[in-house]
């Protein structure tokens, strides 16, 4: 953004600026103050704009962000029914009232949940105290009863700790002669360890899945009589992180040989490693990232988590260095940032368009009517993703579907926007100006789902993952 010229101007100054204005006898002096009042004006309205537009990005880092709906983002926006049909309103529409099946969903969260719900649940099967199949009926005396298909059921929900401890009292004996003691034999099932595989498969899920920390659950294990010192919690978790490492091992040199692979960045907290951070030498890197993966592999996700120094480009060298040799190439679904994209790389690469379509979700309230025709091409295209999936397409069909249904989509996106600078409509400075030029910067890998088959539209699979490590960073 050009720094605007500085102008000493009095307020008598300008009243007599005014006053010539009004008679028509403006020096050239004065057409030069005007320009830079003009251009002052601009500078700090655009200014605001950015102002505003950042402190909602920061608002979204902080507390986040419920949803990205185009019901959602477009309510608030001005809603002219004459200017989204003379754009794609007329192409998206009608499509989905022609493609789509008319179907009433029900709203989230309405209803009880019913028993085939509870999957983890005890099943206990109660037969019929006094029946059994082919007995005489006890009403009609004449009939023979049969075993129906289904059951009915029943369902009881419990409290208890979440680690749970039972406490085995062995009766013990002494002879009063020889004074030997007899002690009562613990069942079979007891085992030899105090803590058993569930009680450590417990405590790591709630530690590592859930994001509760050791310290907090030894509080709560207090407070319902079963102790369980956060100590103790980290020998029993490294234990477990030593069984499940080869699995880890495994899942990693799988996740190398996947058709799709997502990846993203998040900046995490290690201690250990901040505190190297404060003793390191200036041109060295300081940052600490975490790197979540999901990789398709055989119609199948794996989701991976790497935490260190390196950046996702970089621990992507590093797992693709598993993958068989004579593969294809895999499609790497990424943002647009450079650290993702190392040169060593040999992938196909697609960026997010959910990260272009969020720059106009970023300034909507400054530019409605631009941002409404945008988010609402985005709108179309994933409606004809979603019919691809409903319509269960493989790659190929999809990809063709796309062509056609989307393809026009686009080629009129990207028509409108050469339009508007062309034209001189928008400030390429501008927050407008700024997303036109993201997508004209990555449109080939913005379009890859228009050139490779399989290829994703977006990497929000891989932003939801990462929520899990968001959750222990917080």
């Amino acid at each position: 953004m050009k720094k605007p010229k500085v102008l000493n101007l009095t307020s008598q100054e300008a009243d007599e600026l005014l006053k010539r204005a009004a008679a028509n006898i403006l020096s050239e002096k004065d057409c030069e103050v005007i320009k830079g009042m003009v251009e002052t004006i601009l500078a700090l309205s655009r200014a605001l704009e950015e102002k505003v537009t950042s402190l909602k990005r920061l608002l979204r880092m902080l507390f986040g962000i419920k949803t990205e709906k185009s019901k959602d983002v477009l309510k608030n926006s001005e809603t002219n029914e004459e200017e989204s049909s003379e754009n794609v309103e007329h192409n998206s529409e009608n499509k989905e009232d022609d493609d789509k099946p008319d179907k009433k969903k029900k709203p989230k969260g309405y209803g009880r949940n019913g028993a085939s719900a509870y999957i983890g649940a005890k099943r206990i099967k109660i037969p019929h105290p006094t029946l059994k199949s082919s007995d005489p009926c006890p009403s009609c005396e004449k009939g023979k009863v049969y075993l129906m298909i289904g059951v009915s059921v029943l369902v009881r929900i419990t409290g208890e700790p979440p680690v749970q401890a039972t406490v085995y009292e062995q009766e013990k004996l002494r002879c009063n002669l020889c004074l030997k003691i007899f002690t009562a034999q613990a069942p079979p099932e007891v085992g030899s360890e105090k803590y058993d595989e569930a009680a450590g498969t417990m405590i790591v899920l709630l530690r590592y899945g859930g994001g509760f920390p050791f310290y907090r659950l030894e509080q709560f294990q207090e407070s319902l009589g079963v102790p369980l010192p956060d100590a103790t919690q980290w020998d029993i978790a490294e234990r477990v992180a030593n069984r499940v490492h080869p699995v880890h091992l495994e899942l990693v040199r799988q996740s190398a040989q996947g058709e799709i692979i997502h990846h993203d960045d998040t900046p995490m907290k290690v201690l250990e490693l901040m505190k190297e951070t404060d003793s390191t030498e200036k041109n060295s890197r300081t940052g600490i990232f975490t790197t979540g993966f999901v990789s398709m592999v055989d119609g199948h996700s794996i989701c991976l988590f790497f935490t260190g120094r390196k950046h996702a480009g970089e621990n992507m060298i590093s797992l693709l260095e598993q993958r068989e040799k004579g593969m294809q190439r895999p499609i790497q679904m990424c943002d647009a940032l450079s650290r993702n994209m190392p040169k060593a790389l040999e992938t196909i690469i697609a960026n997010c368009l959910s990260h272009g379509r969020r720059k106009f979700v970023e300034v909507i309230d400054n530019f409605p009517h631009e941002c409404r025709f945008v988010i609402t091409i985005f709108k179309g295209i994933y409606r004809n993703d979603a019919i691809a999936k409903e319509k269960g397409m493989s790659s190929e069909e999809r990809l063709a579907f796309h062509k056609t249904q989307s393809g026009p989509l686009m080629e009129e996106l990207h028509t409108w926007c050469e339009r508007q600078f062309a034209e001189k409509t928008v400030e390429p400075n501008s927050g407008l100006g700024k997303a036109i030029t993201y997508l004209f910067n990555h449109w080939k890998k913005l379009t890859c789902f228009l050139e490779v088959a399989g290829a994703p539209l977006d990497n929000n699979i891989c932003e939801r993952t990462l929520k899990r490590a968001i959750l222990h960073r917080n």
